[in-house]
């Protein structure tokens, strides 16, 4: 499991204990955490689940794969370098302390 601080837009902070393999989107969603639609359910088809990862998950993380690179490109959010979906990143303890930003708008 991994504790995943999220940060809302407004500054509002929610920590969350991710259990292993679940996404960050599905922590999100189910523990209703504003910020993160996931309209798409996690199939990495709709963006809407971008958010910004802090320094700790960007050196452990692996690199986005194409799909999420292409659905990157159509973020309503200011796209930045430490961008990225939520459904695509799945906890495990070395994600354990990280924390992601969500952006002002999904759509």
């Amino acid at each position: 499991m991994a504790n995943i601080t999220y940060v809302e837009a407004n500054g509002a902070s929610t920590t969350v204990n991710v259990p292993d393999g679940w996404s960050l989107m599905q922590a999100a969603t189910t523990n209703g955490i504003d910020g993160i639609l996931g309209e798409c359910g996690g199939s990495c088809a709709c963006a809407t689940c971008h958010c910004y990862v802090d320094e700790l998950l960007m050196a452990v993380l692996p690199a986005p794969e194409a799909g999420e690179l292409d659905m990157l490109a159509n973020v309503a959010a200011e796209r930045k370098p430490n961008s990225r979906l939520s459904c695509q990143i799945k906890a495990s303890a070395a994600l354990d302390g990280g924390s992601v930003a969500l952006p002002e708008c999904q759509e």
